[in-house]
């Protein structure tokens, strides 16, 4: 099978300069959510890519650094990879969490993705001989009360959404059982990966028991298996369980424990566009379904994640519901609905309009 990386691999890319933009919004009450977009520039052309990392020092260390990276020259994709591997992305300060080096690295080479493409006049589908298709998704949230009001709330306003939710232990018996009559959750994200997060979930063998077996058509995503208990209240369900916070390569997916049916994909956790592109042919060679993720992008690279889908799993119930749709103050009529068309700008690696 021919690798997709090497479609792209020798797009020329020129660079002149480049630009940081911070972004901001009050995503909750608890969480101000800010990222930076990396604008580069060259040959009279622009392009985009959106730093998701989480920590807002770890953001403010880089917009107080300016742009002091030496990115400008005459590259190829592959050798601009090459040499962005040996930078110092955070002027040196190692990064709060180790997977924020991936989400840089993201940033940029999504930028410079866009910048070749546009100037080589061709879309990111064009390059790779894939059309593009209207996006299946779904609208992620945290629901740490037992109304679930943020879900049924959503329901009454548009009544085929479909939700990506996060199972806490003050889940009982009775807002499972309404959930599960919602027939509106296609994923169950127990976050049982993430240890010393803000998103962190306690373990809970009952809980995972009884979302598994009154939503049996959903996904179980990230369940910490290391608990006996909660490795044994999933046994049956074994074929369901998926895979997010724990993919960053093709190597993470060989050494799980037993073989996924799908998986979540975040790009930026992969880090390069190289490392992204042969995971996705591996899946697509080992017949392993996908489905995106998002992390509360608040520019480009929402729509970025949003055109991948379209080209490589786009009938995925993807976590990348367009902006206001997972804000705490949402848009209650007007929002785009699934599926969402893929729309990209002629040329480059944008979706029409987000920036």
């Amino acid at each position: 099978m021919t690798r997709t990386f090497d479609r792209l691999a020798d797009l020329a890319l020129e660079i002149d300069d480049y630009e940081l933009e911070r972004r901001r919004r009050q995503v909750s009450a608890s969480f101000e959510r800010v990222s930076t977009t990396f604008h580069l520039r060259g040959g009279g052309d622009e392009g985009l890519g959106e730093d998701v990392t989480y920590e807002p020092d770890d953001q403010a260390r880089q917009i107080g650094a300016g742009p002091v990276l030496p990115l400008a020259g005459s590259w190829t994709l592959a050798s601009f990879s090459e040499h962005l591997a040996g930078l110092d992305l955070f002027h040196g300060t190692p990064p709060s969490f180790p997977a924020y080096l991936e989400y840089r690295t993201w940033a940029i080479e999504s930028a410079a993705l866009d910048l070749a493409l546009r100037q080589a006049g061709q879309s990111l589908g064009d390059v790779l001989g894939r059309e593009h298709r209207p996006v299946r998704f779904a609208v992620s949230l945290r629901v740490p009360d037992a109304t679930a009001a943020p879900v049924f709330e959503r329901i009454a306003a548009y009544p085929d959404v479909r939700f990506k939710l996060d199972p806490e232990p003050v889940w009982d018996e009775a807002l499972i059982a309404r959930l599960a009559g919602s027939d509106s959750v296609d994923v169950l994200d127990f976050k049982g990966l993430y240890k010393g997060t803000i998103v962190d979930v306690e373990t809970d063998p009952l809980l995972y028991r009884r979302c598994a077996e009154a939503m049996p058509s959903a996904w179980l995503e990230d369940p910490d298996l290391t608990h006996p208990g909660a490795a044994a209240a999933l046994e049956p369900h074994r074929d369901r369980i998926t895979w997010d916070a724990n993919i960053h390569s093709v190597a993470d997916v060989l050494a799980l424990p037993f073989p996924p049916r799908t998986l979540n994909c975040k790009p930026s956790r992969f880090g390069s566009l190289a490392c992204l592109l042969d995971f996705y042919d591996h899946c697509e060679a080992e017949g392993i379904g996908l489905y995106g993720g998002g992390q509360s992008e608040l520019g480009v690279g929402r729509g970025q994640l949003q055109l991948l889908a379209s080209l490589f799993h786009p009938g995925g119930t993807n976590d990348i519901a367009p902006s206001g749709w997972d804000h705490e103050h949402w848009e209650r009529s007007g929002l785009p609905v699934s599926p969402l068309p893929a729309d990209p700008e002629p040329t480059g690696f944008r979706r029409r309009g987000v920036t």
